[in-house]
């Protein structure tokens, strides 16, 4: 046995022991669930924390643990936990009524603070990023009338659009042509060999369940050439990386896609997604035109999103507070790579923003195979070292800071992730 198994075999043993609601529950979930599970990125081995409530940037386990919330649902709680002013949204569309089987104001509403915030000339709703994403490719085959796409390896567009290591076996059955991110002369070239076939190009300007790699530039650069000289649409995932810049990532890159896809925080909270973009391509689902494309989904329009996404946009996360807080994230982000630099160990945070991954491995990281030297056992013994000292993040290392997250929790997480390299030091150099 390894120094690294046998450290992990000692903090695998810890949790259990200071876990033992947790073990219960999973066995009880594991008789009605395929490893008690709904949900699989939640689960961690031997079995994951169970929730019992949350407030602020904090997480009670059933154990009574008390957590720092770094994970913030994979981006998705920006918020943080039961904010008031979406609380308070909430509660008036329950008052109002949740489903009315009808058109609001509420849907025109927030369909207007959407467009105007993230640059769309018009946009369709619908119930999660997966969704989006999937609607966003078919409108443009149906748009160019060609049939392939072109992701990007370590891409991931939703639970049926996963395309690590060529892809999952789950995935949604477009023909892909896959690219390799941040190759621009290889993407080049693939691109030119496939391009009278190929109705889309998607990505995500910084990928997020990938490892927060940015891309460059001069990627994007070349990929808006390349998609408008041949009648590609290049479309862009913002369903994680919009929270990084008031406009979106294409905003701060300068480099408008042809689509865009949203979801996650701009909900509210609440079940959400998004697609939307150039009005000759989104005009395909316009109702009032013959041969419309049809665009179903019962909650699309739903009263719970539309109202508590509206108030999050224009009353909390303005502008204003997306700066600020992609700031905090930025710091936090350099204060964890100036800690790895003053020990000298084989660990890296990568990110933009509020949104930031660590990674157990040296050297420049700039795509998904830089990543694949990373000793997972690493990943896992960081993971569970930060959990027994109060602070959850994701087991691959991610973290999405939340409003809730203020300066001295940054610098409690500094501190654990010292704490983490000082107890670890001989496995990390």
């Amino acid at each position: 046995m390894t120094e690294i198994d046998a450290a992990l075999k000692e903090a695998v043993a810890n949790f259990v022991a200071k876990h033992p609601r947790g073990k219960a529950a999973q066995e009880r979930a594991a008789k009605v669930m395929p490893g008690g599970n709904t949900r699989t990125v939640l689960f961690t081995a031997p079995f994951p924390i169970r929730a019992e409530k949350a407030e602020g940037a904090h997480i009670t386990d059933v154990d009574g643990h008390d957590y720092l919330d770094l994970l913030g649902e994979y981006s998705a709680g920006i918020y943080g936990h039961s904010h008031p002013r979406i609380r308070k949204a909430v509660t008036e569309a329950l008052a109002a009524g949740i489903n009315m089987g009808a058109a609001t104001d509420r849907e025109v509403a927030f369909a207007e603070a959407v467009t105007k915030r993230f640059n769309i000339d018009l946009v369709r709703f619908t119930n999660s990023g997966t969704e989006a994403n999937l609607m966003a490719l078919s409108a443009a085959r149906c748009f160019t009338g060609r049939k392939k796409i072109m992701p990007m390896e370590g891409g991931y567009h939703g639970g049926v659009l996963y395309f690590s290591h060529g892809g999952s076996p789950v995935n949604a059955p477009f023909d892909c042509v896959l690219a390799d991110f941040n190759e621009v002369e290889k993407t080049r070239a693939l691109i030119a060999k496939h391009g009278d076939e190929l109705a889309a190009v998607i990505l995500e300007p910084m990928l997020g369940g990938g490892g927060c790699l940015p891309a460059s530039l001069e990627f994007l650069t070349m990929l808006r050439e390349e998609t408008k000289t041949r009648g590609i649409v290049l479309i862009f995932d913002e369903v994680m990386s919009s929270r990084l810049h008031p406009g979106g990532l294409s905003a701060q890159f300068g480099i408008e896609p042809d689509l865009k896809t949203l979801g996650k925080y701009i909900g509210g909270g609440m079940s959400f997604g998004a697609f939307g973009g150039k009005r000759e391509i989104m005009e395909l689902f316009d109702p009032t035109k013959p041969d419309a494309l049809p665009h179903a989904g019962t909650f699309n329009n739903n009263m719970l999103t539309m109202t508590a996404g509206h108030a999050g946009i224009t009353e909390v996360f303005t502008p204003e507070a997306c700066v600020a807080l992609n700031a905090r994230g930025d710091r936090l982000r350099n204060s964890l790579n100036d800690l790895f630099m003053k020990y000298q160990v084989r660990m890296k945070a990568t990110g933009m923003g509020s949104m930031i991954t660590l990674h157990p491995v040296g050297g420049e990281i700039a795509s998904p195979a830089d990543l694949e030297k990373a000793d997972k056992r690493l990943k896992r013994l960081l993971f569970l070292d930060l959990l027994d000292q109060g602070i959850y993040m994701a087991e691959r290392g991610f973290m999405a800071v939340s409003l809730m997250v203020n300066d001295a929790d940054c610098a409690r997480v500094v501190a654990g992730v010292e704490h983490f390299i000082k107890t670890r030091r001989a496995l990390l150099v």
